[in-house]
């Protein structure tokens, strides 16, 4: 099915991102600010029956792709059963999922039976130390169960999310390489995006030894001799594979070289409030409409409106413009 959502740049919309909370049990400190008080109520979330009747209006609006994500997920009590329901939405074919694998070995034979197929795992070191470091917690066994959990169950393909933090983890890419090649996963590499206080704040304390990723991509396609590959999945990543197929690797590279004219997705915060662009603040609440009684035609023209004032491009190279929401509250 063609998607009738196609903004005024000519882009069809086809990818749903998802947000069920933004809550999240680790404190990445690129991603959620020290003290953090400003998670929205519970009230305020959308509820399952709310997610599947917009779901159901963007599918019927050409939209296949789905990924649930956070905040994190799987903290969202009943995230399996959302999961097959949302499966289950005529015009639905992809259905996948972002986690930080904290709580994956509990939730990933569910949800592959829900109909979760593909997993992204964050993953920005392999250093137990360095992981605490960053999160806030010692999760690191936690994570590695979840991953190994993951593979063994049969989630295809596994993506794993490493952004690349200058003078912290740099250092650790051909060992994050070598830990997806023996664990037969895909690796992305991600800038760091300054989004949210806490993400503007490591964004310019690193500014001054701003990491390479084109000198990195570089020296992987030498020491693998990659080639263009494609990979499944409706996101912004550009792939390389290894000629025998065992290393893939992935570039999210949003703020070096944006790609922001082949975006193909909006995202539903938990809230209800529809995100045009990760990095500028065009919005709409479709929840409080939805609360008072709006029809699914009411609905429906309201996010075709939304996608017509889709803007062009995100705006993380202009300095005068900050995006003050946090990344988990905008659904990764």
């Amino acid at each position: 099915m063609t998607s009738t959502l196609v903004d005024s740049f000519s882009r069809q919309i086809v990818y749903l991102r998802l947000s069920v909370t933004d809550r999240c049990d680790l404190r990445c400190n690129y991603c959620i600010p020290d003290g953090y008080k400003h998670f929205k109520s519970t009230d305020d979330w959308l509820t399952f029956t709310e997610i599947e009747r917009l779901v159901s209006i963007f599918a019927n609006l050409g939209v296949s792709r789905i990924r649930l994500t956070g905040g994190e997920p799987l903290t969202r009590k009943g995230i399996d059963q959302l999961a097959a329901n949302l499966a289950n939405i005529p015009g639905i074919t992809d259905l996948s999922l972002s986690t930080n694998g904290t709580q994956l070995s509990r939730y990933a034979s569910n949800l592959y039976a829900a109909g979760v197929k593909r997993l992204n795992i964050s993953l920005d070191t392999l250093n137990p130390v360095r992981m605490q470091q960053l999160t806030g917690h010692d999760v690191a066994a936690a994570i590695f169960d979840g991953i190994k959990t993951a593979h063994h169950i049969g989630f295809s393909p596994i993506k794993i999310n490493m952004v690349l933090i200058p003078g912290f983890n740099d250092d650790e890419v051909n060992a994050m390489a070598a830990f997806c090649i023996d664990h037969g996963m895909i690796l992305r590499l991600i800038e760091l995006m300054p989004v949210g206080e806490s993400g503007q704040r490591a964004h310019m304390a690193t500014h001054n030894q701003a990491i390479n990723i084109h000198a990195i991509r570089d020296q992987l396609v030498q020491q693998f001799n990659l080639v263009s590959a494609t990979i499944p999945g409706g996101g912004p990543a550009y792939y390389l594979q290894s000629p025998d197929g065992r290393f893939s690797v992935g570039f999210i590279s949003a703020v070096s070289q944006h790609f922001c004219d082949t975006c193909n997705r909006v995202r539903l915060a938990v809230d209800g409030v529809l995100h045009l662009c990760l990095g500028r603040e065009d919005q709409v609440n479709l929840r409080e409409p939805m609360r008072k009684g709006a029809s699914d035609d009411d609905l429906r023209n309201m996010i075709i409106q939304a996608i017509a004032q889709k803007p062009e491009r995100h705006c993380f190279n202009e300095p005068q413009h900050k995006i003050v929401r946090i990344m988990a509250g905008t659904g990764g």
